[in-house]
């Protein structure tokens, strides 16, 4: 039996059992919910079978959607490596490494570094990808990955980055506004939020009694949050190392000496027995290197 089925539909099974969700399918695919949704049932259609079953609010892969997808993973990432060494015009000349990386790590950290990388290693192109969804995008597409989980999928490595703390920190124009500007004082000034971040976690740690503030700036991307701690919003719970940069200009200034915990970890994956392992292995010691404080100097790996 010949099936007739075409890339996109395969790539609409594959994503939507990785997320378990057809509309978050739709949003990485950048199609409609109805076309992810048309795509898996010609898919079902040519097979005979279902792939999927709602439970509660998740699309869960059958048992024969989730053998499926194994495979799927692998050609789909085949066919992916292909098509990036068909498309360099030299044959000889080798091409971009393809990274994914979540947004804030790369559009507040890894950008303003990335010229020394580039200076160290004039052989290697870097072709960046933001990613922003909590789970990894599909691992085979891409030949590094720094996402905030592991790959599971067989195959993959991944390394846990060195980890880092969190810090509050303010401009220097609102450290003059409010000249008395203090870890104690920080219940009573403007304060802005992170989503997933409490501030009350950081209170407590300052041994301060207070409640999460009810007011205040919400935003849900780094960058814009360090843009609007710069700007002078407010006080602000940063990693230390997005605000590494900063920091040291004197463009920001810690409030106290207190840090918590960052909950969210990061690690960079890659294929084992990655053609471009040379390659790959420089741009993770690269990555290593710069990240400072080094924490954690035993970055956990494990083999799936």
């Amino acid at each position: 039996m010949t099936l007739q089925l075409g890339l996109a539909a395969l790539r609409a099974v594959e994503t939507a059992a990785r997320l378990r969700s057809y509309t978050l399918a739709a949003q990485e695919m950048h199609v409609t919910h109805s076309a992810v949704s048309h795509q898996i049932r010609q898919v079902e259609s040519q097979l005979g079978t279902t792939l999927f079953t709602r439970v509660r609010t998740q699309m869960v892969p059958t048992p024969a959607c989730e053998q499926l997808v194994v495979r799927l993973r692998t050609a789909l990432g085949e066919i992916d490596a292909a098509l990036r060494q068909a498309a360099a015009q030299d044959k000889s000349e080798v091409g971009p490494l393809y990274l994914s990386a979540m947004a804030d790590f790369a559009n507040v950290w890894l950008i303003r570094r990335i010229g020394d990388f580039n200076r160290r290693y004039p052989n290697i192109t870097l072709a960046i990808s933001i990613h922003t969804g909590m789970e990894p995008p599909n691992p085979n597409s891409f030949d590094i990955g720094v996402w905030h989980r592991r790959v599971d999928t067989d195959g993959f490595r991944s390394m846990r980055l060195p980890r880092d703390r969190v810090i509050a920190v303010c401009s220097v124009e609102f450290a003059r506004r409010y000249p008395t500007l203090s870890l104690d004082s920080l219940p009573s000034v403007p304060l802005l939020h992170f989503a997933g971040r409490s501030w009350r976690e950081f209170f407590q740690a300052a041994g301060l009694e207070a409640d999460e503030p009810g007011t205040g700036l919400i935003f849900t991307d780094a960058g814009a949050l360090l843009n609007g701690t710069l700007a002078g919003q407010g006080v602000a719970m940063i990693r230390r190392q997005m605000a590494e940069a900063e920091l040291r200009t004197g463009s920001l200034v810690q409030v106290g000496e207190v840090d918590i915990e960052a909950h969210l970890d990061y690690f960079l994956s890659w294929r084992d027995g990655h053609p471009r392992e040379p390659d790959i292995k420089s741009f993770r010691d690269w990555l290593h290197a710069q990240l400072v404080p080094p924490i954690d100097q035993t970055a956990e790996q494990s083999n799936s």
